[in-house]
């Protein structure tokens, strides 16, 4: 009996990272249009790279779900899978998930899949993975599925995401930001702090000036947002980890968190978070 945990590329986790003796991972890779370049977010993905060459080019960059049948293989390869998304508010990325899903069960109707929407990215998601992991392991086995998937949801409602932005020449691009806007927070400094909604879509909650005021006014938002004692934060960096290290502290320093674990970001929250962006799950 195989168990199986899958996420789309959004996670920061590298296949080549996770380890477990009961528990295979897969990530299934999105994609990321870039004039007339594609990019796979896979482990081999060089993140320089696709920053370079977004700089480079003068047209919107866009990212692009896998298939239904990408997740379906990768739901074959287990007897219990569990899936974990970017939010479905940000992306088509759950619902092919949930097409996979399908698709497998009618070639292997024995097999057991739950799909669930993170409503968020990057930490909060390898937060996910990590609890699956440990739940499987200790499970006696598949008759344990349906808890583990129960547990798992319970968990997800209580994860948070917060970020900040540096560099907002994406969002100029995909005309989400007007030049000017963004040209006057970079000449000053501002860094813009955003959080997921419960539902999953991004709600911008403050804004600072340089590092200090920025990594100051993000430990606030977390102790608003929720009881951060014991709490797990998974901080993803996008070429940026002097700053994700004095988050690390600044976040030790101002709440009573169990760990802070600091990892790099891969191609797509690279893609939005751009050059020096931070991504927080807690």
């Amino acid at each position: 009996m195989t168990w199986n945990i899958v996420s789309d590329s959004s996670c920061d986790l590298r296949m080549s990272s996770f380890q477990s003796d009961l528990v295979r991972f897969e990530i299934v890779p999105l994609r990321l249009q870039v004039g007339a370049r594609e990019f796979l977010d896979n482990d081999e993905l060089v993140v320089p790279d696709l920053l370079d060459a977004m700089a480079a080019e003068k047209s919107a960059s866009s990212s692009a779900c896998p298939s239904p049948a990408a997740f379906a293989r990768a739901f074959e390869n287990g007897d219990c899978t569990v899936c974990f998304t970017i939010s479905s508010n940000l992306s088509g990325t759950y619902n092919a998930a949930v097409m996979g899903r399908e698709m497998a069960l009618e070639e292997h109707p024995e097999k057991k899949i739950c799909v669930i929407d993170s409503k968020a990215t990057a930490g909060a998601m390898v937060l996910l993975i990590r609890k699956a992991q440990a739940l499987m392991e200790a499970a006696s086995g598949p008759e344990d599925f349906e808890s583990i998937c129960d547990e798992l949801r319970l968990h997800q409602a209580a994860l948070r995401t917060c970020f900040t932005l540096e560099n907002f020449d994406n969002l100029i691009k995909n005309g989400r930001m007007r030049p000017l806007v963004g040209t006057l927070l970079h000449s000053l400094g501002i860094h813009v702090i955003a959080d997921a909604t419960p539902q999953g879509t991004i709600h911008v909650a403050d804004k600072a000036r340089g590092e200090a005021k920025t990594y100051k006014a993000i430990t606030a938002l977390m102790r608003q947002s929720k009881d951060c004692t014991g709490a797990e934060v998974v901080i993803s960096h996008c070429e940026n980890l002097a700053g994700a290290l004095k988050l690390k502290q600044q976040i030790l320093e101002d709440l009573p968190v169990r760990s802070v674990d600091i990892l790099s970001c891969r191609g797509l929250t690279s893609f939005y978070a751009m050059e020096k962006g931070l991504i927080l799950g807690y």
